[in-house]
């Protein structure tokens, strides 16, 4: 099967989106995903997925933990702010409410939910990089039909190079 018809196949899907945050050494990084997954339920795991350009990964890559967020459309500037900039030249950090939660991690005010998941291994994906994490702490509101999802941030140009 070429590309072509497995991207269009792609490009059908409008999964959640998330955004994944991470410190290490002092340096905060976070990012937009669209590449996550629950992968079993007993244990529970959660698989990241982040591009190997993406300034996070440099930060993933000295952590043993992450937090992954889900945010709803009222708070799409969140979502973009963390799709459409990069750490390499802006803090995002500055430009929304936060605070920091269990392990050191920094938790996004405005997210309906969350966790902070312990690495248990990192997969090489292609041009981006697994972390099967071990879900731990988190927070999560009553269930919302109002999450951003691909098509609403389709349009973003990412902060990194694809």
């Amino acid at each position: 099967m070429g590309d072509e018809p497995f991207d269009r196949l792609a490009g059908m899907l409008d999964y959640t989106m998330f955004v994944v945050t991470t410190q290490a050494d002092g340096e905060m990084s976070g990012c937009l995903v669209g590449f996550a997954t629950q992968t079993s339920m007993h244990p529970s795991r959660f698989l990241v997925g982040i591009s190997r350009t993406n300034h996070t990964y440099g930060v993933a890559a000295r952590s043993d933990y992450l937090a992954v967020h889900i945010v709803e459309r009222r708070h799409i500037g969140l979502a973009r702010l963390f799709g459409g900039e990069t750490g390499d030249q802006v803090d995002k950090f500055d430009r929304c409410s936060w605070h920091t939660g269990p392990h050191g991690m920094p938790i996004l005010d405005d997210a309906v939910a969350w966790f902070v998941g312990r690495t248990l291994e990192r997969v090489d994906l292609g041009d981006h990089i697994g972390y099967l994490l071990e879900p731990g702490a988190g927070v999560a509101a009553e269930p919302s039909d109002h999450l951003v999802s691909y098509s609403d941030v389709a349009d973003l140009t990412p902060g990194h190079e694809a």
